[in-house]
């Protein structure tokens, strides 16, 4: 990820309710797209750390899977 223009996951899909990424002079920013405000910078290993805890289920608990 080199870009300093947002992106969102495919999941999303046409729907405006999303989390978005950058890169920016090496620093990745998050914000959610529908306020677009507040936006979260990390670094690139905290990141990669944060998305491999996603991918193993990590945080699933605080999901509403019923809704």
């Amino acid at each position: 990820m080199g870009s300093s223009e947002w992106q969102k996951s495919s999941y999303s899909g046409a729907n405006n309710d999303c989390v978005e990424v950058r890169t920016v002079e090496g620093v990745i920013e998050l914000r959610e797209s529908d306020d677009g405000d507040i936006v979260v910078r990390t670094t690139r290993a905290k990141f990669a750390k944060f998305l491999q805890g996603v991918k193993a289920g990590e945080f699933d608990h605080h999901a509403d899977f019923g809704a």
